[in-house]
């Protein structure tokens, strides 16, 4: 187990090195943030100069870069170009806002996606399995700012029911939380389908029968437990990506995430910002799928010996 944790963290520094090569050469293309800052008028050389010099351009991109890789380190990126904040505190006044969101597209998909894939199995040919399947090709065909606008166009201009924008309580988080966890639960439940009958005639599903215990309990405490563990995989993943992927849906209902504040940082050219945020949510995603990994054995302990014999 010490031998796999250490391969895996060597993997995630090396992932998050990537990325920041990536991150930090490619919004370079888009520009120099300078000229952003002086649209509005014709300002001279030597103002201009002065600027890069202040923000730290004027040195080399190498340099620039050991500076940005340090910042990784000590979780330190820099201020704000704009503003003059240090990023580190805009990432985490949006963060709580983002996790919610996110959370709330994982809570909302669990609960559609986990009756309708078990009960799609266990009813496989029949129509009960056929509508299963038809809604979860209806969930991953949704596009996010389609289903978005069509919510509050129902339930906030029409209906006023809920909230149309903004982060203001429970009420707030139900629709863009639809709109994160219809198109996920489409995925969900097919994936849940398909293990689920992978599951349903093996032999222990015939031994727990053979005892005399209900179908449903065998099916839930059986069935569904050893069906698990590519669900568990998938949700840890896509938590991790729900995280930056919210960059849509935040931006229909207004939601004050991280997406908003990275997409805001891209049209000013904010360097610092979009750095920091990128790399941010990349540390995240890498870190969650660690912790998905070693919760393997928690379900099975088959893989914990396994690992435990390789290493």
């Amino acid at each position: 187990m010490i031998a796999y944790l250490t391969r895996r963290l060597f993997h995630t520094v090396l992932v998050v090195l990537a990325i920041s090569i990536i991150i930090f050469f490619s919004i370079r293309l888009t520009g120099d943030p300078v000229s952003v800052m002086f649209s509005a008028g014709e300002p001279s050389k030597e103002a201009i100069a002065e600027v890069r010099t202040a923000l730290g351009l004027d040195k080399p991109l190498y340099v620039q870069y050991g500076i940005f890789l340090k910042g990784i380190v000590t979780l330190d990126f820099g201020e704000s170009f704009r503003s003059g904040t240090p990023v580190i505190g805009l990432i985490f006044e949006r963060l709580g806002a983002t996790l919610v969101l996110a959370l709330g597209g994982i809570i909302v998909a669990v609960l559609i996606a986990f009756p309708v894939g078990i009960i799609s199995a266990v009813k496989r040919g029949t129509p009960v399995d056929f509508f299963g399947r038809i809604f979860s090709l209806i969930g991953i065909s949704f596009p996010n700012f389609w289903l978005g606008i069509m919510l509050i166009l129902i339930f906030a201009v029409n209906l006023k029911w809920l909230p149309s924008s903004g982060f203001d309580g429970l009420s707030s988080l139900i629709l863009p939380s639809i709109t994160l966890g219809m198109i996920l639960s489409g995925i969900l439940a097919r994936l849940i389908r398909s293990s689920m009958l992978e599951v349903m005639n093996q032999q222990y599903m015939s031994t727990a029968r053979s005892k005399g215990i209900s179908e449903w309990s065998v099916i839930i405490k059986h069935g569904f437990r050893n069906a698990l563990l590519p669900t568990i995989t998938f949700l840890g993943l896509q938590f991790g990506s729900l995280l930056g992927g919210t960059v849509i849906v935040e931006q229909v209902f207004s939601w004050p995430g991280i997406g908003r504040l990275i997409i805001d940082a891209i049209n000013q050219r904010d360097y610092p910002v979009i750095q920091g945020g990128v790399i941010f949510l990349a540390i995240i995603m890498v870190v969650v799928n660690l912790i998905v990994d070693l919760s393997y054995t928690l379900i099975d302990p088959r893989i914990k010996a396994g690992r435990g014999g390789k290493s």
